[in-house]
């Protein structure tokens, strides 16, 4: 009988993927989550895998002959201690998938936004170029079954600088050790594990550290990202942007960035006309095209793949458009890509209406870190809803703002039922949450379509 792996936490999208992976390697694979909910737990459950609610030791009895620990559990967890009292074999989940990926040509995708849908369009391009790519992504990209799964090629992974367990505070991208290395952005984020900047560039440079001189660093412009790379690098190294010393760029030939010129180091131009839109869509497309160079995708096929790519679920996804209400999910949780997306949909919806619904969910949203941010982030809404749970160890304040229309809730029924009396016909609702928000995003779409019905007897 074929050995069983069980997961702790089971259901976050990075260890939702191990499992995927753990299953199609063979191994029998149950998990346990304290949040059990769709879309992640139907994906598992329909590949096979036995999930169960909370953290109880009856979920290790019998002994697995593995227990693959998520980030998000600590000591005093009664799975936690059991397994240690018990002395049942564990391991964190990056270390894992490292040493999985022994052998492998990883491709990493690493930066404080953009990491899963650059990883899904780098996914989507080997595929496209019949290199059976392998993956593990934050998310489900259009044109996949799933957020993971092994391949025979080059393994594409969404490169966190979270930690890796309670046991290993590394950053869990240091176990990758990438042939191919992207960074996309660098900014300040996760001050629950990070005291500042400075400690993740230090982070950043552990990284570097691990690319081999017959590998390739793509990195974008700026000074955060400078700072890093002058601290040493042995890879050599292409930057991206609009400075002189970036050989990689990306114009946009539309407004809203539906339509882009992307040019090669070689001098080399091309075209995409797709579905998506927005800046930081356009510099996630020049960051996978470079990727994909590295590995001998030709840049026209490249450049036909993007054209074709249809983007990820939860990353500006039109869910639905009930009532004339166009209804929107992304994953925002960081202002900086607030507003990037509301720009994007700004540049593409003109001066219709734009609603924004934030929920200030991650663990840097809640502690307040980038409270003055927040508000010039939804500048290109006209309407703005926050969702701050009570119990907050601080409040946001709206007054004073001139760029929107701002309220505060904190109760999900009621800012549901405000959003219901404030979207109109022809409106474009975007809801930004890295968390389920309590299924706010469904509950919209039956009461608007419910309204619609009604206004049309």
């Amino acid at each position: 009988m074929s050995a069983r792996v069980h997961i702790l936490g089971i259901c976050g999208t990075f260890m939702g993927g191990v499992a995927l992976l753990a299953r199609e390697l063979g191994y029998r694979v149950s998990g346990s989550d304290a949040n059990v909910y769709p879309p992640m737990s139907t994906m598992l459950q329909e590949a096979g895998i036995e999930i169960a609610e909370g953290y109880s030791s009856e979920h290790l009895n019998p002994a697995p002959d593995l227990v693959v620990i998520g980030n998000a559990l600590s000591r005093g967890n009664a799975a936690v201690e059991y397994v240690l009292d018990e002395g049942i074999p564990y391991i964190s989940g990056p270390q894992w998938l490292g040493e999985l990926l022994t052998n492998r040509w990883v491709m990493a995708v690493s930066g404080t936004h953009g990491k899963t849908t650059t990883s899904s369009m780098l996914t989507w391009i080997l595929e496209c170029a019949g290199k059976e790519p392998g993956f593990l992504v934050g998310g489900v990209p259009f044109g996949f079954e799933g957020s993971a799964r092994l391949g025979s090629g080059p393994f594409v992974v969404e490169a966190d600088e979270y930690d890796s367990a309670f046991f290993d505070k590394r950053s869990k991208f240091v176990h990758y050790k990438p042939k191919t290395l992207v960074i996309n952005n660098l900014e300040f984020d996760h001050a629950d594990i990070f005291e500042d900047l400075g400690a993740i560039q230090t982070q950043f440079h552990h990284l570097i550290r691990c690319v081999p001189s017959g590998g390739k660093i793509i990195a974008a412009e700026g000074e955060a990202i400078d700072n890093v790379l002058d601290r040493g690098v042995w890879t050599p190294t292409e930057r991206m942007g609009v400075r002189d010393d970036c050989v990689w760029k990306v114009d946009r030939l539309h407004d809203s960035y539906s339509q882009l010129r992307i040019q090669t180091p070689g001098g080399d131009e091309g075209e995409i006309a797709w579905s998506l839109i927005g800046r930081h869509n356009a510099e996630n497309a020049l960051s996978a095209i470079a990727a994909a160079s590295h590995i001998g995708v030709p840049f026209k096929v490249a450049c036909e793949a993007l054209s074709k790519f249809e983007g990820v679920k939860r990353r500006l996804e039109l869910l639905g458009q009930p009532g004339n209400v166009s209804v929107y999910d992304d994953f925002a949780h960081h202002p900086t890509a607030i507003a990037s997306t509301l720009s994007g949909v700004r540049s593409a919806v003109g001066d219709a209406r734009v609603i924004a619904a934030v929920e200030l969910r991650s663990n840097t949203m809640k502690d307040g870190t980038h409270r003055d941010a927040l508000l010039p982030a939804t500048q290109a809404a006209d309407v703005v809803f926050w969702f701050q749970p009570e119990g907050s160890a601080w409040t946001l304040s709206v007054n004073g703002s001139e760029d929107a229309e701002h309220t505060v809730f904190n109760d999900v029924t009621a800012l549901h039922d405000a959003l219901v009396a404030e979207a109109q016909a022809g409106d474009h609702l975007v809801i930004m949450s890295n968390g389920s928000f309590s299924g706010l995003h469904q509950q919209l779409l039956q009461s608007l379509a419910d309204n619609a019905s009604t206004t049309e007897l």
